[in-house]
């Protein structure tokens, strides 16, 4: 496998280089700022014509191919910018279940940024067995009725729309009774109550609780009980690395750490500095067999364990050089902690491996 840049490649990347030389420091990289000042830098990637680059041209995308979107994420993290605002499982879910009427509606205010969206599926009780959500959704005329309480809602109390799943049909097999529907955040009967994180960061996730809210029946997206196929399409976009661009930042961080180092590395530093690279090729692999059209499936969840593993192994490098006392360190190895729990733990992670390409029937 060749990974040089083409001439092409090579020429977005210098000309990335330039506006992020201009523009990568105005915006904050963590804490709440980062998160309240999010959407100015998701439209002022887009105007620049940096953000949507690989997503379809008539819903407001540059049709590239998905190697400019690794390139986009290595550039952004050697400059220090702000991580891409992480929307590519929403405008996959919506793209692939979604109606040509609820597409064009929505994508472009999504892909754009004027249009702020959160994800609607964890809830106290179903976080991992999301199949056992109990928040519902009732038919009234021409519309349903929303009750239910989410939770861990990514930018939930910035969000002008969220992509929801409520259970329609109570009957049905629980897989099955599902359904998915794009609601309007802005109503009186939807309540949002942050969570603090123990990093300190409050503006990441919410609860949301749903009481009486409405939502138009025709912006189901997909079937009534189709919601679990979408569900399924996102969670899967989520757990690949070459779609999220993590492993450059995770490069980073170790570069970073090895130069306030003095004499032999840490151990953990040492070990991170091999999990970030393994991470590195393993991307750059995805990536090829992306190009040549290969669906990796339940291949997803070898990828999601892969990142946590080299996540945490970052953080414990963290720890080891900064100790307690610098926060910044701290923080990453606090966040760290979580890899292991959000986009589906890793225990579901590898009952998936062991039935789905294993076929050990668990």
């Amino acid at each position: 496998m060749d990974f040089r840049d083409s001439p092409d490649e090579a020429a977005f990347r210098e000309r990335l280089r330039d506006w992020l030389a201009d523009n990568a420091k105005k915006y904050p990289s963590s804490g709440d700022e980062y998160w309240a000042r999010a959407g100015e830098w998701h439209q002022s990637l887009y105007e620049a014509g940096f953000f949507g680059i690989t997503w379809p041209k008539e819903y407001g995308g540059q049709d590239l191919p998905p190697v400019y979107d690794v390139i986009l994420d290595e550039e952004i993290a050697i400059a220090g910018a702000p991580p891409r605002p992480s929307l590519g499982y929403l405008v996959t879910g919506l793209g692939h279940h979604g109606s040509e009427e609820l597409r064009r509606r929505f994508l472009p205010g999504m892909i754009n940024g004027t249009e702020r969206w959160c994800q609607g599926f964890s809830e106290p009780g179903a976080g991992s067995d999301l199949a056992s959500l109990k928040t519902t959704a009732t038919r009234d005329g021409d519309n349903y009725i929303i009750n239910g309480h989410k939770i861990w809602t990514s930018y939930s109390d910035m969000a002008d729309w969220c992509l929801l799943l409520a259970r329609t049909d109570p009957d049905a097999p629980r897989h099955r009774g599902i359904s998915a529907f794009i609601i309007s955040m802005h109503q009186d009967e939807i309540e949002q109550r942050p969570l603090q994180m123990i990093s300190g960061v409050t503006k990441e996730f919410g609860q949301v609780l749903f009481d009486g809210a409405v939502v138009p029946a025709d912006q189901m997206v997909g079937a009534p009980g189709e919601g679990w196929k979408l569900a399924m399409t996102v969670v899967g976009h989520e757990r690949e690395p070459s779609t999220l661009g993590y492993a450059a930042r995770y490069g980073k961080i170790v570069r970073q750490l090895a130069a306030r180092t003095d004499g032999p590395p840490k151990a953990e530093l040492a070990w991170a500095a091999v999990q970030a690279e393994m991470l590195r090729l393993h991307v750059r692999r995805r990536l090829s067999e992306q190009l040549d059209g290969v669906k990796h499936g339940s291949d997803g969840s070898l990828d999601k364990l892969l990142m946590t593993w080299v996540e945490q192994s970052v953080g414990h490098a963290c720890l080891a050089v900064g100790g307690t006392r610098d926060n910044e360190l701290l923080g990453t190895y606090l966040y760290s902690r979580a890899q292991s729990v959000m986009g589906g733990t890793s225990q579901i992670q590898k009952n998936i491996i062991a039935s789905r390409i294993l076929g050990l029937g668990v």
